[in-house]
Order: C-alpha cells, then sequence, then structure tokens
C-alpha cells in the first residue's frame, strides 16, 4: 500500500497515538462508519460519539484542515475513491473472459506472495515463534474481512499449546471484557489490513497499555497497527478488484504454524493423539476419514528431515 499524504484515513492513522480521548472516539466511529459520518454534520457527529461539536472541529483541524467543512468534503472524496473501486474493476475487467480473470487475479496472489518473502523481516518472524510459544496467553484480535484469518491461527494454535483467547465481538466495550486478564506475561496478535479496523488497533493499545507483548500482521511499514507493536509481521495485501487479496497474510500464518509445530513436535503429537482418541471415541470422523497420527503432515517438512539426517 503507497503511503498516501493526504488521505483523510492515513492522516487519521498517523495522528492516532497523540490523539485525546474524544479524538480517539471520533476516528474510530469515522473508520468503522465512514458511509453514515460523511453525511453527518459536526454537531451530530459529535452527538453520535458522545462529545461536543467545537470537539469535533477542533479533531478536523488536528488533522491539518482548515475546518470541518474540508473535512467533510476530504471524507466524501476518499468515500467516492472506494466506491470508484467498482468502476475501475469494470474498465479493467469488463471484456475479460473468465479463465482471463482467473489468471490476472491469481497471478496478482502470486506477486504479493513473492514481494511478502522478499520484504518479510526474518528476525521479527523468529521473535514472533518464540513470544508465542513463551507466553501464558495468547490473545487473537482480528475484524472484518481479517476475521477468518484469526480463526485460522486460533484453530492451529490450539493444536499446539492451550490458552489461546481468539476475541470475537462487534463491540469495543466486549472486546476489553475479553482482554481485562492480560498481563505482561501474555502476548496480543492484531491482524489487520486496510481499511485498518480502530476495533483492532484500539484492542492493540490496550494490549500495549497493560505491558503485554502485541505481535501485528499487517500490510505495511505505515500501518496504524505498528503503533503498538514491537515484532511486525509484514504481508502484502493491495486492492485488486472491490476486495483485498489476504492470500500473502495467510501464507505468514501458515508459516507461523508450521514454525511452531516443528519448535516442539512431541507436544504436537501429543496433542493430535489425544484429539483423534476423542475423535474416535465420540464417532466424530469416520476411520477412513482421518489419518492425522500415522501420517502427521505437519511435521513432514524439509527442515524436519535435513535435521533428521544431519543426525
Amino acid at each position: 500500500m503507497e503511503h498516501q499524504e493526504h488521505d483523510i484515513i492515513t492522516r487519521m492513522n498517523e495522528k492516532y497515538i497523540k490523539m485525546s480521548k474524544g479524538h480517539k472516539a471520533i476516528a474510530s466511529y469515522i473508520s468503522d462508519h465512514y458511509e453514515q459520518a460523511v453525511f453527518m454534520t459536526a454537531a451530530k457527529l459529535g452527538d453520535t460519539v458522545g462529545v461536543s461539536e467545537s470537539t469535533v472541529v477542533r479533531f478536523a483541524m488536528g488533522l491539518g484542515y482548515e475546518g470541518y467543512p474540508e473535512f467533510q468534503d476530504a471524507l466524501e472524496n476518499w468515500v467516492k475513491s472506494k466506491l470508484n473501486s467498482v468502476q475501475k474493476m469494470g474498465a479493467k475487467y469488463g471484456n475479460s473472459t473468465q479463465s482471463e480473470i482467473l489468471h490476472s487475479v491469481l497471478s496478482s496472489d502470486i506477486e504479493k506472495i513473492q514481494d511478502t518473502m522478499v520484504n518479510l523481516d526474518a528476525a521479527a518472524f523468529d521473535a514472533a515463534v518464540s513470544i508465542i510459544l513463551e507466553a501464558e496467553t495468547v490473545y487473537l484480535v482480528g475484524v472484518r474481512s481479517c476475521e477468518p484469518l484469526a480463526d485460522f491461527l486460533h484453530f492451529y494454535l490450539n493444536m499446539i499449546r492451550g490458552n489461546i483467547v481468539l476475541v470475537k465481538t462487534t463491540s469495543v466495550t466486549e472486546m476489553f471484557e475479553q482482554m481485562i486478564h492480560i498481563s505482561d506475561r501474555d502476548v496480543a496478535i492484531g491482524i489487520s489490513f486496510p481499511r485498518y479496523s480502530m476495533r483492532t488497533l484500539k484492542a492493540m493499545e490496550f494490549a500495549n497499555d497493560r505491558n503485554a507483548k502485541v505481535i501485528t500482521i499487517t500490510d505495511s511499514i505505515h500501518s496504524p497497527m505498528n503503533l503498538y507493536s514491537s515484532c511486525n509481521l509484514l504481508a502484502r495485501s493491495d486492492m485488486v478488484s472491490i476486495v483485498d487479496s489476504l492470500v500473502a497474510p495467510l501464507s505468514v500464518i501458515n508459516a507461523l504454524v508450521v514454525a511452531l509445530c516443528l519448535k516442539q513436535p512431541d507436544t504436537v503429537k501429543e496433542n493430535l493423539e489425544t484429539l483423534e482418541s476423542v475423535w474416535n471415541n465420540y464417532q466424530v470422523y469416520l476411520n477412513d476419514e482421518i489419518n492425522f497420527i500415522d501420517e502427521e503432515p505437519m511435521l513432514h517438512y524439509p527442515l524436519v528431515k535435513k535435521k533428521e539426517e544431519a543426525i
């Protein structure tokens, strides 16, 4: 994602960490409800968020606008640019065959994975693996389109270690309630890509304030997610059409899972054996539908074989 100096959302993200409590509330509401906010007067926006009209005006001026009208114009232009993505998609793919669309999208995803391979900080990846293994409790936060990524990571982390909390809510208040026990012994993993979720950002801020370690999976050094994190895993997620590609982020998460498995294969095997026993006892799967233990799919990676050969 290119850093856009005059993008209103980028301005809010950059200044968020230094905002007052009231200004953060305005930024959060606009980020999550820009479709409604674009039609609101300063008084209406303030009433909706729970701050004064003058606070809204100061918020707009704090972002570098002369007043609320200029701020509202900028927000309107940003919303229009998002809606125009549908038209851009039509212009790009309108005359393409289905196979051409398939080839174009897959080629774009391949490019994103290759770019991620080149630019992902290996030291940050190693640190993330160690932090996750050493943490007492792991909190996972991913909302909107990032929710499936958090679900995927939660599913496999549960097989690797215990004390995994998947924070699932549409309310910031409930999010804090689910993270109320987080401490310096824990880690919070936040997953967010454009449009960045202020709910996820607030969760990372809360974790940082409680001295927990924070790992972010996001797209750019300019992402606001990096404000509260000391371990940033960057994966490209550029706009292909009207949706974000999450292929590269999923690959990074998959790599995390594999690396964690290779760090403690005995624990993983024991957990899988326990699961298979439970599945068999309660007839969750038929015998011909699962063969986890015999094949050990997550452990059959070249890294393990090379290590065994060296011994």
